[in-house]
């Protein structure tokens, strides 16, 4: 296809202001193109597929260079400037110029300018390539030569959607949506296989070709490949108590305070296969957004290497830690997650280690469509590096999973894991299949309280073991006119050295014991979090708070000035 026709198509589709029509526009197009595969990323403005982290690493400036170079020796880039800041998009600048006769390195490499030739969607992705290649001494003036070359050639229509195209600022209103329903109408297949098709391939160039030379069986064949990344399942917020309704029980994991990593890896072998003897392996480590961070990540890549014996795509999370293992907060983790220089120096100064809660892919098996208990189990033999007779404790790199239907446990759990240091619980639905890219109900990121309630602290527990003698698992109430009513206890977000100062804090104030049990004469208030107020006979208000936190101690308001009923029910009711 003739890169004016592209432009064509594309200013008749930015100028559409019907989604139905815009839809048609590009089914034509991808119909039309003999570059499907190409086109199909043009238009949504994307020069490499979803998954590649190659970028064109050329900023606006050069790109101002080029169009001043290929519009006339009276332009500078200055001028074309200027002119956005005028005018205020880049296309629009670019197609105000008249391009064609400029004489220079660049008109006659890379773009192979000064020919006469019209030039098409194919010439321009190859020497987009080229140009991201570029990489050295001279490396951005080789840039500007490749992209002068092109708008060269170029009409005013074309010189437009080039500009865009480089800056990634298509912005005709085409996204990802359009293009996966443009594909199944356009080449009559279905829309959920070629919605599958992308999930395990992520390149909507690749799924429209293979729809329209191979379709529904082409689709239909096509799996995930380590060393391609996909997109990463993602979780909305949400509440134990939802959970528990929609399921029958709750996976539950730690939520970790680092950085989203998928993990590929290809062990070495005797054989690739072919005959060609020995193969090496390979190890990459994408991030959330699938950049590669390999380089940046040694630890990950030595724990893969030391750990599988299979080939594998593993979902996790990278997390700081100090010398006794102990998480670090996720800023430390940025200060490793995309360094590209001095890595060993970096790596003595921030650890990191690799904790995985999902399996993909596993020895050639793809397993998106497994269950989450299935894919953990799965997990969990691909990091056993002994046949058998380990607990899950004793699987290095594997996050635990919790299988319950009890609000108990549950708040058990996630006081565990605020002690360790993380951020808190994931819930999870144990018979989801797993979907790149969807922020769907089946994960949860247990939902931040909202909401905060000054509690008067009416009594307390005495720890166990190695917490015995601090006071703990503290009693709430809240004022009822002159009297206080019990709101629940608050065991959760409180770590062995705050626990340590609430003692001596409260222990002045003890009225009664009997056995581990205290009662307080009130004195003390707590700013407490919760995730939502019920009805409950158990406590006097007749209310309970439902996953109480701990915010902090409230020494600047006496236990008149706590909350009250009142404020409770107004609450309960919202």
């Amino acid at each position: 296809m003739e890169f004016a026709t592209f432009a064509d198509r594309a200013g008749t589709i930015e100028a559409e202001p019907a989604d139905l029509e815009i839809v048609a526009h590009v089914r034509d197009l991808l119909a039309d193109a003999d570059d499907v595969e190409i086109v199909a990323r043009f238009v949504q403005g994307r020069v490499f597929p979803a998954w590649d982290s190659t970028t064109l690493d050329i900023g606006p400036s050069a790109c101002y260079e080029a169009i001043a170079r290929a519009a006339g020796t009276n332009v500078s880039a200055d001028d074309v400037e200027d002119r956005l800041a005028d005018v205020g998009e880049i296309g629009d600048v670019a197609a105000s110029y008249e391009f064609g006769g400029q004489q220079g390195l660049g008109a006659f490499t890379g773009g192979g300018g000064g020919t006469g030739d019209d030039l098409t969607v194919r010439e321009v992705a190859e020497t987009l390539d080229d140009l991201a290649a570029a990489e050295g001494a001279g490396s951005q003036d080789r840039k500007v030569d490749l992209l002068f070359g092109l708008f060269n050639r170029c009409s005013s229509e074309e010189a437009r959607y080039l500009a865009r195209l480089v800056l990634s600022e298509m912005r005709i209103g085409v996204g990802e949506g359009t293009v996966r329903d443009v594909v199944a109408e356009a080449f009559d297949v279905p829309q959920d296989r070629v919605e599958r098709a992308l999930q395990v391939s992520n390149d909507y160039g690749l799924v429209a070709r293979v729809a329209r030379d191979e379709g529904l069986e082409g689709l239909d064949a096509m799996d995930l490949e380590v060393g391609r990344p996909v997109q990463a399942m993602l979780a909305q917020a949400g509440t134990v108590t939802d959970a528990l309704e929609e399921w029958e029980r709750a996976a539950v994991e730690w939520k970790y305070d680092g950085a989203r990593i998928q993990l590929h890896h290809r062990p070495a072998s005797d054989d690739d296969g072919n005959g060609d003897g020995e193969s090496a392996g390979e190890t990459r480590v994408f991030s959330r957004n699938m950049e590669d961070v390999t380089d940046a990540l040694p630890e990950v890549v030595e724990y893969a290497e030391e750990t599988l014996d299979v080939p594998a795509i593993l979902d996790g999370e990278v997390v700081a830690i100090d010398d006794d293992g102990s998480p670090l907060p996720f800023q430390e983790v940025l200060k490793r997650f995309r360094r590209k220089h001095d890595v060993e120096k970096a790596r003595e100064d921030v650890s990191v280690r690799p904790v995985f809660f999902d399996c993909l892919h596993a020895d050639g098996t793809d397993l998106l469509e497994e269950p989450l208990t299935a894919r953990h189990d799965r997990l969990r033999s691909v990091l056993s590096t002994e046949s058998g007779g380990e607990s899950d404790e004793d699987v290095e790199g594997l996050s635990l999973l919790w299988l319950t239907d009890d609000p108990e446990e549950i708040e058990s759990v996630d006081a565990d894991a605020l002690e360790s240091g993380h951020e808190g619980i994931m819930l999870k639905d144990p018979d989801s299949a797993y979907s790149p890219g969807r922020r769907g109900k089946h994960w949860r990121k247990r939902k931040p309280d909202v909401e905060t309630l000054d509690c008067v602290v009416t009594g307390a527990e005495w720890g166990e073991g190695r917490r015995a003698t601090f006071l703990g698992t503290f009693e709430l109430s809240v004022r009822d006119g002159d009297d206080l009513e019990t709101v629940g206890k608050v065991a959760t977000g409180i770590t062995d050295e705050k626990l340590a100062e609430l003692t001596e804090l409260l222990e002045p104030h003890i009225a009664a014991e009997e056995g581990q049990d205290v009662d307080l004469e009130p004195a003390v208030v707590f700013e407490v979090g919760y995730e939502e107020i019920q009805r409950s006979p158990t406590y006097s208000s007749g209310y309970a708070l439902r996953f109480p936190r701990f915010s902090g101690v409230r020494s600047d308001k006496d236990p008149e000035d706590a909350d009250t009923l009142e404020r409770l029910e107004r609450l309960q009711g919202q």
